[in-house]
């Protein structure tokens, strides 16, 4: 059943993003996040992202080949981790995955968890919101390329790092890719968080959604269309899934990257607390 999340203090504004079901590639899309990134640049912020709560470990490792290429990720995982773990597919935003994705990876191994960081720009990364936005639309003209890399991340933390269930979470870009992933494996996903990233309302697209699924988004996210979440719920509350919408109603896109020029610490926080629980109900169990 779908479960919305109000604040006490007021009544919760709904804005999710939400493109009527163009392809993956559409210009509408492109225009949509060019016009929420413009001039921003991946630069740290005074708000440094909290450490992991344990020691981790983390390397590069090979997880995917693609027509014969080798795609490198992040693996992170708690340093004195004793006998098989949850595993998280852990998936970038439009910038690609670079240092603060690595960050996220790890924080989410602090957490006890297997955290593959996957790469969807296969080696590229960007600076600045002009190169983010043609690594994008260079990524979304193959779609099926995308899904493939995520298969291969899903297999690999299963088969390589001895995941017991896996998860999924995507920020901007990734938070749609994350649900993306959810649609496209099924039982094979356990449990699913999207943040800020581009819904579907499509009936038929969300019929196959088999994992629980969080979404978290900014009330001042002029990307995403208040409409696009009614729509969502309308969806996900016909089909009788198990989805929690949250909204930040003073949040912008990219709340929650201390990398960004939108990071909001409150949001931020406690989107980190909801993701945390979230994810430790549905891997853990």
């Amino acid at each position: 059943m779908l479960k919305l999340t109000q604040s006490a203090a007021a009544t919760l504004a709904f804005a999710v993003f939400f493109l009527p079901p163009p392809a993956a590639g559409s210009d509408d899309y492109a225009a949509a996040m060019e016009h929420q990134h413009a001039g921003e640049t991946p630069t740290p912020s005074p708000a440094a992202l909290p450490e992991p709560a344990q020691a981790v470990v983390a390397e590069e490792v090979t997880y995917a080949t693609l027509d014969g290429k080798p795609v490198r990720g992040y693996l992170a995982r708690p340093a004195k981790a004793a006998g098989p773990l949850p595993g998280i597919l852990v998936i970038q935003e439009w910038w690609g995955l670079n240092d603060n994705i690595r960050a996220m990876a790890r924080r989410f191994a602090g957490e006890g968890y297997v955290a593959l960081a996957v790469d969807l720009y296969e080696g590229e990364f960007a600076t600045d919101s002009k190169e983010a936005l043609a690594l994008m639309q260079k990524a979304l003209e193959k779609a099926p390329r995308l899904i493939e890399n995520l298969k291969q991340g899903h297999s690999y933390l299963l088969s390589q790092a001895g995941a017991t269930r896996v998860g999924v979470v995507g920020w901007c870009f990734g938070g749609g890719w994350s649900l993306e992933t959810a649609l496209a494996l099924g039982e094979g996903i356990g449990a699913a968080v999207m943040y800020y990233g581009r819904v579907k309302s499509d009936a038929k697209e969300l019929a196959t959604l088999q994992a629980p699924l969080l979404g978290l988004f900014g009330g001042q996210d002029q990307g995403i269309p208040v409409d696009g979440v009614r729509r969502m719920e309308q969806a996900l509350l016909a089909l009788g899934k198990n989805a929690t919408i949250v909204i930040y109603p003073a949040a912008d896109h990219g709340f929650a990257n201390p990398s960004g020029q939108r990071f909001d610490a409150a949001a931020a926080t406690d989107s980190w607390t909801k993701t945390t629980a979230f994810f430790a109900a549905h891997l853990k169990r």
